[in-house]
This record gives C-alpha cells, sequence and structure tokens, in this order.
C-alpha cells in the first residue's frame, strides 16, 4: 500500500523502515536482485528522489549492493551482518573456518539437549532440501540450502544470541563455503550432515559438538584445513 506523507526526513524514514523489513522478513533474500526504482516508487506511492535516498541509506549500511548496470542487490539482513560482511570479506579462509566450527560445535552441543520435536522436522525436512539441491548441481542452490540446514542447526540451540551472531556471519560464511566447493559441485566435496542429526535427536551432546566441528574442508593445494561443509 502507499505511504502516508508526512514532512520529508519522516517520510524517507518510512521508506528505509519499510525496504528494511523485506529484508530482514526474507522477502528479499540475500543475493536477491530488489525492485528497480521505478518499481519502488509505483509500490510505495513515493517519489523516486525518496527512494533513492532510501535505498542509498541502506546500502550506505551495508545491507543492499548498488552495482551499475545490474541492479541492487540484497548482501546482508541487518546493519550489523553488513559490517561483518565488509570486515571479514578479506579474511583468512582458515580462520572462517575456525570461527564458524567453534560457533557450530558449541551450539550443536547444545541443541542436543535443547531441541524440540519441531527443530527436529525442520532439520530433516533442510537436511533433505540440502541433498535435492547438491543432486541438482546448482551450486548456488546448494550454498544457499547448506547455510540455511547449518543456521537451524544453531538455532536448535535456543541460544538467541549465538544464533544472532551466526545469523549476522551469514554472506561471509557463505563466501567461504562458495569459495571451497569451487567452481562447481563434485563428489569430492559433498559432506552428509546425517550423523549430525542423528546425534542431535540422539540427545549426544558430544557426538553432536564432534560432528559439527568435524567436517574437513577439501584439501586443495594451498588450502587450509579444517572444519567446515
Amino acid at each position: 500500500m502507499p505511504l502516508s506523507h508526512p514532512r520529508r526526513s519522516a517520510l524517507s524514514e518510512q521508506v528505509i523502515a519499510a525496504l528494511r523489513t523485506q529484508i530482514t522478513s526474507g522477502e528479499w533474500p540475500v543475493g536477491a536482485r530488489i525492485p528497480t526504482e521505478p518499481e519502488l516508487v509505483e509500490q510505495l506511492g513515493v517519489a523516486r528522489n525518496t527512494v533513492r535516498e532510501a535505498v542509498r541509506a541502506l546500502a550506505h549500511n551495508g545491507l543492499l549492493d548498488i552495482r551499475q548496470g545490474s541492479g541492487t542487490y540484497v548482501v546482508a539482513t541487518s546493519e550489523l551482518a553488513g559490517v561483518m560482511h565488509r570486515r571479514f570479506a578479506d579474511a583468512d579462509p582458515g580462520h572462517i573456518a575456525e570461527l564458524r566450527a567453534t560457533l557450530e560445535s558449541s551450539a550443536a552441543k547444545l541443541a542436543a539437549g535443547r531441541r524440540t520435536e519441531r527443530d527436529l522436522r525442520h532439520l530433516d525436512a533442510l537436511l533433505l532440501r540440502r541433498e535435492e539441491a547438491w543432486d541438482s548441481g546448482d551450486k548456488e542452490a546448494f550454498v544457499a540450502a547448506d547455510a540455511t540446514f547449518h543456521l537451524a542447526v544453531v538455532a536448535a540451540s535456543h541460544n538467541d544470541v549465538m544464533t544472532a551472531m551466526y545469523a549476522d556471519l551469514g554472506e561471509v560464511l557463505r563466501d567461504w563455503l562458495r569459495d571451497d566447493v569451487g567452481d562447481e559441485l563434485t563428489p569430492e566435496t559433498y559432506m552428509d550432515h546425517t550423523r549430525l542429526v542423528d546425534a542431535i535427536r540422539a540427545g549426544d551432546a558430544e557426538a553432536a559438538a564432534v560432528e559439527a566441528a568435524g567436517y574437513p574442508l577439501l584439501c586443495r593445494p594451498g588450502r587450509f584445513t579444517a572444519s567446515g561443509g
């Protein structure tokens, strides 16, 4: 619905809030191209300059990336996620792998003791989606499915702070996974996560922690070997 028309500064804040909601709700997921400027003008019922100002503000905050000649894309789901993405974009991949292993191992250990039946059903569904994405051969679909699965493992810990931190690191971890998978999906790069879900289901905290931290990275020349995938 078109927005109301109060004074300019308040209207700009309304547009920024409306666009941010589209991002945080998942309506515009990370990697998606948002509607064009004319489309947003029509949808929101505001002036082109107001839309442009809002988009630039969200780009400045790290949620959007304006790519000349291509469009504007979602790169983070929160301001903190945007900051983290910029801060760690050039970090040592081995250090990212260590951070991911540490967070996921701790979260999986907690999840084994706190998971609900709903969590288990969700993990089963995401595990299947991950396998289907792999079988499709679509790298981006697999990266998205894998990232969603791992976030669900962390969320099953029912530690809101840990889950929020992991979610804010999401695009950094996806960039790392894209690099680790390589240009295309091959049998050598697949890691089965069934035992991780089984350990969480069984309430075996130690096994869950080991499984979450124990997926080896590919030992490609020059690559750091640690947990991941």
